[in-house]
């Protein structure tokens, strides 16, 4: 058996420990060390036969390290001034000879102050101490790694550099805050890297992804990636400057909702989706022209499952590298806002996927989620659901939805499935789900974490938009927190979506039956700050296409959709449709192709193209149609009761001195010659905007011009009788 002569900074039990990737703490033995009036170094290779300590300053050889065991391990003393400089290695081995920086001479890169933020679930910043960071320390360039890990009793940044091998390169504890540290000179972008883990009883995790990556490996790999985010140049001062002034309640909001992987592929280049730079280009100029105000992004966030559509992240603070880098990511940010696009997120902090390279038992305990399942699992995903209430869990999900703001000039986030986040029993039957500490069934973490989260964000920009996707009746959801309300910006009205959509999947012949299914979120209209959306939901799973949706064969289908879309333009609330939609895409969509823009060859395609480019347009343009979105006395009905004849009419006006708009729906086939409408005011009113003209595939009948008759109808002083075509909507003002 070979005799081992240890130096005297540690004795055979440590130097086993190091060799087996079983100490928690390597910075007390290796790298340089004062023993008694000598200094010693000490080094952990495996893979070397041999290791010289050469002088920083001359960069000759200083001592040759005794090779201790042959597994490894090299230790010997060096003079003060080699020992305190900057002194690197040159090992050997049978086949190469290679010299590196000794990452355990370097002193930590996290201050006392980010330790007691961090501690505190305060560290509202805190993307900028965790994570992999490229710098230059103590004058020698390479990545500063942090984790959060506190019940780990040893972690390990691993990765090609130091051979995947746990032992070479594991992290110092941070008191007790439960942060892993360490600086591995010479490298920077593009190193790959994962944290091994030890847990509490000694057991070897399967291989982390950096829970605040920047950057990822292509699915199906699976290795964070370092990704440098400081140098990007902005230049959207002008955007950003005025952003606040258009993303107010009472500005044109008009959103397209994409799904980066679907919206168009390049077909003669495999079939790929493309990428954030084309995007920068293909996909801004679209909105533009199309005259949307901004686009929402299906989640950007990193996730394993191309299938997940991004509902299911894992690097939360990585955009995904299937459509390029994160600097190209804020490139198509930077395009957006040039032309004058604000760019809206879907964030997903409602629960995140198992995947074993994810949060899940990321330190061998539930450290990110709950440990009952009973709160910490969604059954109908699958997946687990961060803990609410535990500070630094709250801190992660805060900081990440600063980070988006801040590091990529994300104009707001639409919060996903808030409602599966309010309710203990959301899904649940009795018996699965654990009530709150007073015995009732919301969550009164979740609600706290979402408050603070509106909070924050609207204190660091208030031109931020917040929406949430929430479908109940929970109190207050767009309404200040300091008023009790959740402090959401908007409110998508999934009511509003779900009893109209049902309507108009109905035969004409039955709507009648059915007529306040279009007039009831009226009633509640005002109660919020609405978003209506027609959103990718909506037309997956066996629901079909919108035009799919609509009764009748041909013109009748095309026509029925054009009215549903003036019908929701004309409504209050801010509005959302998913890509396709406003040319009645064919199909369902689907994630892995792109969408149909060849049906833009034929005309009934084209015609509602232009309807909703020219929707939007009107919209942006007429104030009544915006300015009191959210405030009941811009609207009230014209006819609300006319079941018989499933027609609708209403005013929208705006501040005082701005024209009304009239808005009148037909929705059956069937036209309605004489039709006595009651107005506002005397004179002439002008069809200013009708789905049914040629420019929009229609038979052109319904463009007309009205004098009005002081006839008393719908409680007002004067009328006009009129021509309404079958499945029209027509917006009217009054001329001069």
């Amino acid at each position: 058996m070979t005799t081992i002569s240890y130096s005297p900074a540690f004795d055979s039990a440590t130097a086993e420990a190091l060799l087996a990737g079983a100490m928690s703490d390597p910075f007390s033995v290796l790298g340089p060390h004062k023993n008694g009036r000598r200094w010693s170094v000490t080094a952990l290779i495996p893979s070397a036969l041999s290791v010289e300590v050469l002088d920083g300053k001359t960069g000759k050889v200083e001592a040759e390290l005794h090779r201790l065991d042959g597994r490894g391990l090299f230790s010997g003393f060096v003079r003060k001034p080699v020992a305190t400089g900057a002194y690197r290695l040159r090992a050997r081995n049978d086949s190469s000879v290679w010299e590196q920086d000794d990452a355990y001479r370097f002193g930590p890169v996290l201050g006392e102050m980010d330790e007691y933020l961090i501690a505190e679930g305060a560290h509202l910043r805190l993307w900028e101490k965790l994570g992999a960071h490229p710098l230059e320390h103590d004058g020698v360039k390479g990545v500063s790694f942090a984790v959060w890990a506190p019940s780990a009793s040893r972690v390990s940044v691993v990765g090609e550099f130091n051979l995947w091998d746990g032992r070479r390169n594991v992290m110092r504890a941070r008191g007790t805050t439960g942060i892993w540290e360490i600086f591995i000179p010479g490298l920077g972008e593009g190193s790959l890297y994962k944290y091994e883990i030890r847990d509490a009883s000694g057991n070897i995790l399967p291989l982390k992804a950096d829970p605040v990556g920047f950057g990822a490996e292509h699915p199906p790999a699976t290795a964070s990636v370092v990704r440098d985010l400081n140098g990007y140049e902005w230049r959207d001062d002008a955007w950003m400057a005025e952003r606040a002034d258009r993303n107010r309640h009472d500005r044109p909001i008009s959103i397209y909702e994409v799904h980066l992987g679907s919206w168009k592929r390049k077909v003669e280049d495999g079939n790929r989706p493309l990428s954030y730079l084309e995007f920068a280009k293909e996909l801004v100029d679209y909105v533009v022209d199309m005259g949307f105000t901004h686009i929402e992004l299906m989640p950007v966030s990193e996730h394993p499952f191309d299938g997940s559509w991004g509902y299911q992240p894992i690097g939360l603070f990585a955009p995904t590298i299937r459509y390029g880098t994160p600097d190209e990511f804020r490139e198509f940010v930077n395009a957006c806002h040039v032309a004058g696009i604000g760019v809206l997120l879907d964030w997903v902090p409602g629960h995140f996927p198992t995947d074993v390279h994810g949060l899940g038992q990321f330190d061998g305990s539930a450290l990110y989620e709950h440990a009952d399942p009973k709160e910490g699992f969604h059954q109908d995903w699958n997946t687990l659901i961060y803990n609410y209430g535990r500070r630094e869990v709250q801190n992660y999900l805060c900081a990440n939805a600063l980070y988006w703001l801040r590091e990529f000039h994300i104009d707001g986030l639409r919060v996903d499935a808030v409602a599966s986040m309010l309710y203990r029993d959301y899904s649940r039957k009795e018996g699965e789900w654990v009530p709150n500490e007073h015995g009732g069934r919301e969550n009164l973490e979740a609600i706290a974490f979402l408050k603070r989260t509106n909070e924050l964000v609207y204190d660091a920009d208030v031109g931020i938009i917040m929406a949430a996707e929430e479908s109940t009746s929970f109190p207050g959801v767009s309404q200040p927190t300091d008023r009790g309300g959740l402090g959401f910006g908007f409110k998508w009205n999934m009511g509003w979506m779900n009893d109209t959509l049902q309507y108009i999947a109905r035969d004409p012949i039955h709507r009648s039956h059915h007529h306040h299914e279009m007039t009831f979120g009226l009633t509640y209209a005002f109660s919020e700050n609405f978003i209506l959306p027609i959103s990718h939901d909506e037309v997956v799973h066996g629901k079909g296409s919108m035009i799919s949706k609509m009764p009748g064969d041909g013109f009748d289908k095309f026509a029925g959709l054009k009215a549903y879309y003036g019908f929701m333009w004309g409504h209050p609330g801010k509005k959302l449709l998913f890509m396709g939609q406003e040319f009645a895409q064919g199909s369902e969509w689907s994630h892995d192709r792109s969408l149909d823009w060849h049906l833009l060859d034929h005309e009934w395609h084209r015609g509602v193209q232009a309807w909703v480019r020219a929707l939007n347009k009107f919209y942006a343009e007429t104030p009544s149609l915006f300015e009191t979105d959210c405030i009941a006395s811009g609207f009230f009905w014209l006819e609300v009761d006319q079941s018989d004849l499933s027609v609708y009419a209403w005013v929208r006006q705006g501040d005082e001195g701005k024209d009304p708009v009239i808005v009148v729906c037909n929705m059956t086939p069937t036209p309605r010659d004489g039709y006595r409408l009651g107005v506002p005011n005397s004179g002439q009113w002008d069809v200013v905007l009708n789905c049914n003209a040629e420019e929009f595939g229609g038979s052109g009948h319904g463009s007309e011009t009205y004098s009005s008759e002081p006839v008393v109808w719908s409680n007002q002083d004067n009328s006009v009788s009129m021509h309404l075509p079958g499945n029209t909507t027509l917006f009217l003002k009054r001329k001069g």
